[in-house]
């Protein structure tokens, strides 16, 4: 407003001035009348290598696939990639004065891979993934927790553990709430089939129709959450 002020006060008085300082008020006032332009819902996505889109074109990762299904779905979004491969629970709860230096309206947490990979204590992952939810809540930020289920190599008493921090904390803290990112590739497969047509050669990370078929899931968990954002909840 003050620039818009300035460029009107500038305008010569006089005769011709007058008209102009007239056309220019008209044009003022059509601009104030004007509904404000939507912002987008930013959202960030805080990860591992599954959220940065390992081993796939930028364009064909996790992040950037949603957002394009978001937005043709409705939503107007803008998703801020903050997936660091190889990162922890404890890794995404270090680094989170970093991922939310930048405002934004809301979260998708996805972490706990890695600490699957290593065999890592289910009660220090799920005090690191409270840890996280905590400082969500803090900032205003409704999430959207992405579980993982764990298979039963390291046992029953482990298994269990693990799949229900999950549940518990997306309970615990009212989180939207997915079970499993890569649960969608076998919903309709069995393993093999779905690990030779939706994973890398790594049988860990998906490759682009995987993501596909990632994204067309957890699409309408991520419109949920623009949802409640939009009604400030």
């Amino acid at each position: 407003m003050g620039g818009l002020r300035s460029w009107v006060g500038s305008l010569a008085y006089g005769a011709g001035g007058t008209v102009r300082n007239l056309a220019a008020a008209a044009g003022a006032v059509v601009l104030l009348a004007m509904p404000a332009v939507a912002q987008d819902v930013r959202v960030l996505a805080l990860g591992d290598s599954l959220t940065a889109g390992y081993g796939l074109p930028e364009a064909r990762g996790f992040v950037p696939v949603l957002e394009a299904w978001a937005n043709a779905n409705g939503a107007s979004v803008e998703i801020v990639n903050a997936g660091v491969s190889g990162d922890t629970t404890a890794g995404g709860l270090a680094r989170l004065d970093w991922a939310l230096a930048e405002p934004v309206d809301a979260a998708i947490v996805a972490l706990g891979g890695n600490d699957l990979l290593r065999g890592l204590d289910p009660a220090t992952s799920r005090a690191n993934l409270r840890g996280i939810l905590e400082r969500m809540e803090a900032e205003g930020l409704p999430v959207l927790l992405i579980g993982l289920q764990a298979p039963g190599n390291y046992g029953p008493q482990f298994q269990r553990a693990f799949d229900a921090m999950y549940v518990d904390l997306a309970a615990e803290f009212d989180a939207l709430h997915e079970v499993s990112f890569l649960g969608p590739l076998t919903e309709e497969l069995d393993i093999g089939t779905a690990r030779a047509r939706y994973l890398q050669n790594d049988g860990i990370h998906p490759n682009a129709e995987g993501v596909r078929v990632i994204v067309d899931a957890i699409g309408p968990r991520v419109l949920e959450l623009v949802e409640r954002v939009d009604a400030g909840t």
